[in-house]
């Protein structure tokens, strides 16, 4: 019962994080949607764990260079998605605050995937294998 409960909790804080994207872009104020192109970075960061924990061996304790390099692409998926606002603010492309709202949406949605990992990685049985 304790999964059902952390995967509505992560669905939850998922449901806000893309509030806020969505009303940086769709508030009257803002009304230019550019910055739902942090959407690909959402879907993007993952990929590079899900590639590395079904790639590596788990059986030794010292560091892989597999799950480094997967570390190393999610961390430039993150800040990639981070900056993506920043430089259209700066262009003048959005306005200063819906760069803030997209980039508390940010937070919001890698923290939520950052508690999939954490909540569901473990190898006991309820997983994420198992989806």
């Amino acid at each position: 019962m304790a999964g059902i409960k952390a995967l509505v909790g992560l669905s939850f804080s998922g449901a806000i994080g893309l509030t806020f994207l969505l009303l940086g872009c769709a508030l009257e104020q803002y009304g230019v949607y550019w910055p739902l192109f942090v959407l690909i970075f959402y879907v993007l960061s993952p990929i590079p764990t899900f590639i590395s924990r079904r790639l590596s061996d788990d059986t030794d304790s010292s560091s892989n260079a597999c799950r480094e390099l997967a570390y190393f692409l999610t961390t430039g998926i993150v800040v990639s998605s981070f900056g993506l606002p920043i430089i259209l603010a700066r262009t003048h492309t959005i306005q200063w605050g819906a760069c803030g709202l997209v980039m508390t949406g940010n937070a919001v949605i890698f923290l939520t995937i950052l508690g999939f990992f954490i909540v569901f990685g473990g190898g006991d049985d309820f997983s994420w294998e198992q989806w």
